[in-house]
């Protein structure tokens, strides 16, 4: 969709009668049906005209292309600036202008193509210009068939009218040069450079034919894209299929296949515990319905599985392949049925609004069901850890109604982690007081042990890392980030004074904490490992969870105050009673430490805080004998007498 079109003399003349701006703001009202803030209306006043310094050059042809505010069809990304025309060989071509009017940032170290600026009054970190740009390009050419097809040309290049830029300002540094090369950036004394690269490649005008092959194109992934993802999933062992994965991939195949062609809408929901392969199965997938040429993608909340994943395929950053991995949130404005096939991976942590304040859209499922002919969710309920996981049976299920989709359930039952030992599953959900499980046991094929000392833990998973660099040290979030990104090794987030225990939460790259090199030595949280999986988890269990009179109980106020996870549940208290908000905390913490026992493929070893858990644990596990449910009728608030009065 392109909000504002002409040629450069018509261009020219908006800017000149002072109406450019107006002009904009009418067509953006019209394709979007809303309006926009004063701010952005003057970046474009401001900001057309510069170009329109940049564009007087008798160089660039009068009838060259011109649009501003390009909609990226099926995303809510929209380019500032495009220039069309032919290059020197007759080809179409278009020059892709990321505006900004930054005037200082600063670079942001382990965080690939990530800057940090002033933004409306803040400091916000947000991607690199000549990234954004790149990106665009690479996404354009990798899913708009027309444009693939016809060899055009993209030219990405990103233009900080009001940055005096130098060589060795901190967004010109080493660790940006790949996007820097592939998508050139231009301050504020390089008017004629910019100048220079547009009249490299649009040496005649094309009356806006190239403006119209980019809006037209048929959205679709390009041949490249699906070779070069099939690729990077070609001899890696494991991503193969084993039993029930391989059935629901062929059922899933063929759901989604019809419900494409035919247009009819459908949901699929997939159930599937801890190990049960769901990522395995959404990766595959991926592949399969890319190669059949529907416009597909895979969706996740978290983005540290999204990290894991592409390093894991090795993909290329400058291969466009990153473009196949989204956010939950980026689907609020999409128009209905934009996509062919989303899936989506740990469906249980969606949320209902998104954006950094959670002031944006109205719900994830429903965004994702309307954006898509088919949506798969991957769901495990009982991995629902924050008071914002909205991902439920139930809710997907309304959401689908509510579009008249058909909907279709499975379960993946087949179990790949904890050393395939469902006894342990069954017995950990029993010993947390989850539910009450039968046929349960530790027998003997998963690794569990109980430590004494935190230093003694940490010790044991250093040296089960020594192998494979897969083995890490979790927690309950039960200690200030104090650290908060840092990277001081001076500083450390969790303390246990008696035993002179001291480790940071991680300090690097959390994206990409699992499986970076030197990570063993930093505790991860449930934020950073959920979705993911290790040979050994080390998982130190904080005072959120004792053991007192019989029961397990859990204690909120016990929690981190960095930690996000229960934001809300006083007010519950106060709206819905104690009760409530007491077994909504409840469940929570124990979905918490239930996934944080879950990541190992071999074994689990635990430090636990409070000392009557530890000891009851331990004893559990030296006796063997089947746990006894309470068998009470004794009600949440109840067990919550015995336990501190936090709702107070």
């Amino acid at each position: 969709m392109l909000v504002y079109e002409g040629i450069k003399s018509s261009f020219i003349n908006d800017v000149d009668d002072g109406i450019i701006a107006d002009k904009i703001l009418t067509r953006f009202k019209e394709s979007f049906h809303r309006s926009t803030g004063e701010s952005e209306i003057n970046s474009w006043r401001e900001s057309m005209l510069r170009m329109r310094v940049i564009l007087a050059d008798t160089g660039i042809p009068e009838n060259s292309g011109v649009a501003v505010e390009f909609n990226i069809p099926h995303t809510s990304n929209r380019i500032d600036f495009l220039l069309s025309g032919y290059d020197n060989n007759k080809n179409n071509s278009i020059i892709i202008i990321e505006l900004k009017q930054w005037a200082h940032a600063n670079a942001v170290e382990g965080k690939d193509g990530i800057v940090s600026t002033i933004i409306g009054k803040s400091l916000r970190e947000v991607t690199h210009p000549s990234y954004q740009a790149w990106s665009y390009a690479s996404l354009i050419n990798n899913y708009n068939q027309e444009v693939y097809d016809r060899n055009v040309g993209l030219h990405p290049c990103a233009f900080l009218h009001n940055y005096n830029l130098t060589d060795d300002d901190p967004i010109n540094g080493e660790q940006y040069k790949d996007y820097i090369n592939a998508a050139p950036m231009f301050g504020a004394k390089d008017f004629e450079k910019l100048r220079a690269f547009i009249k490299r490649f649009v040496t005649k005008g094309d009356e806006k034919k190239g403006l119209y092959i980019i809006e037209k194109g048929k959205i679709k992934p390009s041949k490249m894209l699906q070779e070069s993802f099939s690729s990077v999933l070609k001899g890696k062992k494991e991503f193969v299929l084993i039993d029930d994965q391989k059935v629901i991939f062929e059922e899933a195949l063929k759901i989604g296949t019809a419900s494409c062609y035919h247009k009819n809408k459908s949901v699929l929901v997939v159930e599937g515990g801890p190990g049960t392969g769901k990522s395995v199965l959404a990766i595959n997938l991926l592949k399969q319905f890319l190669n059949k040429s529907l416009n597909s993608f895979y969706v996740t909340k978290n983005s540290a599985p999204k990290a894991v994943f592409k390093a894991k395929l090795k993909i290329d950053k400058m291969s466009g392949l990153n473009n196949l991995f989204k956010g939950s949130g980026c689907f609020y404005d999409s128009k209905s049925n934009s996509f062919d096939v989303l899936i989506v991976d740990e469906a249980h942590r969606l949320n209902a609004k998104s954006g950094i304040f959670h002031n944006i859209g109205e719900n994830q499922i429903k965004e994702i069901i309307n954006s898509s002919f088919f949506s798969i969710f991957f769901v495990d309920e009982n991995q629902r850890v924050t008071l914002k996981d909205i991902g439920s049976l139930k809710e997907i299920e309304d959401f689908a109604n509510f579009y008249k989709a058909t909907i279709y359930k499975t379960k993946l039952k087949s179990q790949f982690r904890c050393n395939g030992s469902d006894g342990y599953l069954a017995w950990l959900d029993n010993i947390l007081e989850i539910r009450e499980t039968a046929n349960y046991d530790l027998d003997g094929k998963y690794d569990f042990k109980v430590f004494d000392s935190p230093n003694e833990l940490r010790e044991e998973i250093i040296k089960k890392n020594i192998a494979s660099n897969k083995s890490r040290l979790v927690a309950g979030y039960c200690w200030n980030w104090i650290t908060d990104g840092k990277n001081d090794t001076n500083v450390h987030d969790i303390t246990i004074p008696e035993y002179n225990f001291e480790i940071s939460w991680n300090l690097g790259n959390s994206t990409t904490w699992a499986i970076d090199p030197l990570s063993v030595n930093e505790a991860g949280c449930i934020h950073t490992c959920q979705g993911l999986e290790f040979d050994y988890v080390g998982v130190i269990i904080g005072q959120d969870l004792q053991y007192k009179n019989g029961h397990i109980v859990t204690d909120y106020t016990k929690r981190a105050k960095t930690d996000k996870s229960l934001d809300g549940i006083k007010k519950i208290a106060k709206e819905k009673g104690k009760e409530t908000a007491y077994k909504i905390a409840d469940t929570i913490i124990k979905n918490t430490y239930r996934t944080l026992m879950t990541r190992g493929m071999k074994g689990c070893y635990v430090y636990i805080c409070d000392e009557g858990l530890r000891e009851y644990i331990k004893e559990a596990v030296r006796k063997m004998e089947p746990f006894e449910y309470p068998k009470t009728t004794a009600t949440y608030a109840a067990v919550a007498e015995n336990s501190p009065k936090y709702l107070e």
